[in-house]
Parts: C-alpha cells; structure tokens; sequence
C-alpha cells in the first residue's frame, strides 16, 4: 500500500529542459574524434545513463580503458562549448512544480548529469527556487540505470521510496528507480515512446510536463 506523495525525484535531461538530442549530438562529436563512428539516433537511445554506461555501448572493452577519461571530459567541453546554449526548458516546467508545492510535495532532482550542468539547468528552467534537494552524478558511484542516484535522493529527502515518486523521460529513469523501489511517471519528450516507457515500468505516461500538468488531479500524484 503506498503512502501520500510527500516528494518527486525528478530527471531533469528531457524531462524539464530540452536536451536529448543536443547530448546525443556531443556524445556522436565526441567519438568522432575517437574514429567512432556512431548514429544520431542510436546516441539519443543511449541518453539517460552517465558516460560510465553509455561509453561501453560504443567502444570495444580493449580500447575502453585508454579512452574512456578522456572522451568524457570532451564531451563535455563540446556540449558546454556548441550546445548547452540550446538548452531550453519545456513549457509549464515552473508551473507544473509550483502546482506539486501547493499539494506539499517536495521538489528534488534526480539527475545523471554532473552538479556543475545541474546547477545551469535550474537556472534555465527558473526552478531554482522550487528545488529543496539534488542528486547528480557526483553523489553515486554508478548512473542510472543504477539506483545509487535515487538511492541518494531518498536519504537527502529523509523519505521512505513509497512516499516519492520520479518523474522522467527515459527506461533508464523507470529501471532506476525501480531499483530503488520507487514508481515512475514518464513523459515522452526523451524521444521514447508511451509503450516503451510502460513497458520500462513507468506506472502512467503523459506527453510531456504541460500534459501532466492539465491531468494532474487524475495523475498518480494525486491518486497514490
């Protein structure tokens, strides 16, 4: 039997803010660079988890270890340097987490990105002030589709994984947090459909946070 909602872990990567394709864009640039030739669509696929489960997708387990540090580090240099400027943040984003305030629902984020990127996102999608708690990549040993970053929410929030629920974009934020316990709502503008998403465990999926945010009395949110 699950409790009232006392909190959302939110995703934050094509969830609140634009951003997927934009990824997917840096990761293909970056492995260019390596001589990796990889498709715009299958990077999209992969975004979600940290590097740490994205780079062996693409590189072969002998030459991982040479490059892996590396590519990292630029990857994030071309997506601060050619696309973080892009980012922006889907409508109603404010407005949906203001409405879960009202409900007495907490706002924490639950982010594969690093502190540095989170950080930057809150301020593009003006939700800085809405936010109590974040969980990013610093605070885990292991990305999603690993628990450790809900895992990590959970203690920040004090909160048992019955009285939260994530909101995210991705199979990879359902599997997470379902490894915590914790049920997930989805939206689709990750790129990833309403059938995959249920089918990832998601337990409702809208289009995206305005839809939710014009359903939320009918929502998980309201009825667990």
């Amino acid at each position: 039997m699950y409790a009232v909602v006392k909190a959302v872990s939110c995703d934050i990567d094509g969830t609140l803010v634009e951003s997927n394709w934009l990824h997917a864009a840096a990761w293909r640039d970056a492995f260019a660079v390596a001589d990796i030739v990889v498709d715009l669509e299958d990077a999209r696929r992969q975004i979600g988890k940290g590097g740490d489960e994205l780079i062996p997708v693409f590189v072969p387990w002998w030459k991982r270890k040479a490059i892996e540090e590396p590519l990292k580090a630029y990857r994030q240099f071309i997506f601060r340097r050619d696309y973080l400027h892009q980012v922006k943040p889907f409508p109603k984003v404010r407005e949906l987490l203001e409405r879960m305030k009202e409900k007495g629902i907490a706002i924490s984020l639950a982010s594969s990105a690093h502190k540095s990127e989170l950080d930057v996102y809150k301020k593009i999608a003006n939700i800085e002030d809405l936010v109590e708690e974040s969980s990013s990549a610093d605070d885990a040993k292991r990305s999603k589709p690993h628990p450790d970053i809900f895992e990590a929410t959970l203690k920040k929030l004090g909160l048992s994984p019955k009285e939260v629920l994530a909101l995210g974009d991705t199979p990879y934020d359902a599997e997470a947090a379902g490894k915590a316990s914790i049920l997930t709502v989805g939206v689709t503008t990750g790129g990833w459909s309403e059938k995959e998403l249920l089918h990832a465990g998601c337990i409702e999926v809208y289009k995206d946070v305005e839809d939710l945010l014009a359903n939320f009395e009918r929502s998980a949110f309201y009825k667990i």
